[in-house]
């Protein structure tokens, strides 16, 4: 018997069946399991068929790119114009004012390459010093944003904000609105669950009154009405009124997403931090807000690409942000009758920016679910 023991080896763990894994097995059984799944593909890769084909023909192949004005298009009618998006790339990007003086276009791109410098390295978990990194892009880079591209330091010629458009304009209203309404929100969220009847009134009067008005609505009054009730010779410049506005929409829609976080905290967390001799507002920076901060990283992030998208109705109080530039730049008499392929460059930065969000949120939520909840 012993003999035999000692002549036991263990068999090695046998492949899966080929069937069970793979592409292939992915495909079998995600999209040809049932009869309606396999309806529903073959739908869908008829829809593809019919449609994809001509739009490669015409957005890609027969595409126009070369040529500095609209006759390369106008001779060949059955693809694209991207000759329109490469000649109008920097009035586009940049807006009207850096378009026009060629000399200054080194300060939003400067201003861009600065952000991507700051941002790529918290694209990464083993970075070092990601939380000074992340201090320094929600502090320091806006007042170097302003002292770049607005001007008036160091040499540097004030820009006309009233000229400002394009994406340019987009990245700074929904920069601004982002950076300052999170803690804002934060504070109203707070606010709304305050046991001091005074601060919880506030706070539910705030997030009610900004968040049942329209986003048109506040646009126009701090555009038309507000300098109305300011003193003769008194004014905010244009895009400042369109950044407070956008910051207080915002607030609202944020302090419901972090007071659904905080809802979702049990109890026991803040009776156990009490038991521990902790006071109100280290329990709440140290124990309860990290969890539902946490937990609110959907509906914040959705708040963020909803408000991302919402710069585009500044082009009520007139200002171009990237649509608004792209329709206008389409319309003019030297392209006009491309405004398609201005549509499109634009939907496919606003899809670029806001796919770019989803993405870094879905990855923090997993790097921070410890309950094992996402999927």
């Amino acid at each position: 018997m012993a003999e035999t023991l000692s002549k036991f080896q263990k068999i090695p763990d046998r492949e899966p069946p080929s069937s069970t894994v793979g592409m292939l097995a992915w495909i079998r059984i995600n999209l040809f399991g049932t009869t309606s799944n396999t309806i529903t593909t073959l739908l869908f890769l008829y829809l593809i068929y019919l449609f994809l084909p001509p739009f490669l023909d015409w957005a890609i192949f027969n595409a126009n790119i070369s040529g500095n004005d609209r006759s390369v298009c106008d001779e060949n009618k059955s693809g694209a114009c991207w000759t329109f998006v490469k000649v109008r790339f920097e009035q586009l990007l940049f807006g009207l004012y850096f378009a026009t003086n060629p000399d200054q276009i080194w300060r939003p791109i400067t201003a861009f390459l600065t952000f991507g410098i700051i941002l790529t390295p918290l694209l990464f978990e083993k970075t070092p010093f990601k939380k000074w990194l992340l201090l320094i892009l929600l502090t320091a880079y806006p007042v170097f944003f302003i002292f770049i591209v607005y001007g008036g330091a160091f040499g540097i010629p004030v820009s006309d904000t009233g000229q400002w458009g394009g994406f340019l304009l987009t990245f700074a209203l929904a920069f601004v609105g982002i950076v300052l309404a999170l803690p804002l929100g934060i504070l109203l969220a707070l606010g709304r669950r305050s046991q001091m009847p005074v601060i919880r009134a506030l706070s539910v009067t705030y997030i009610e009154f900004w968040r049942g008005t329209p986003l048109i609505t506040i646009l126009f009054m701090a555009s038309v009405m507000l300098p109305l009730f300011f003193p003769s010779g008194v004014d905010f410049d244009k895009v400042v009124r369109a950044m407070i506005g956008i910051t207080l929409f915002q607030s609202a829609y944020t302090a419901e997403a972090v007071r659904g976080g905080l809802q979702a905290i049990d109890k026991g967390q803040t009776e156990a931090s009490m038991a521990l001799g902790l006071g109100y507002w280290r329990r709440t920076i140290f124990i309860i807000l990290p969890q539902a901060l946490k937990i609110s990283i959907p509906s914040i992030v959705n708040t963020f690409i909803a408000l991302f998208k919402d710069t585009s109705l500044v082009s009520i109080i007139g200002l171009l942000d990237l649509l608004k530039m792209s329709q206008s730049a389409s319309r003019s008499l030297e392209w006009n009758g491309y405004d398609i392929e201005g549509y499109l460059f634009a939907g496919f930065v606003f899809w670029a920016c806001c796919y770019g969000m989803s993405s870094y949120s879905q990855k923090l939520e997993r790097k921070l679910d410890t309950e094992g909840r996402t999927e």
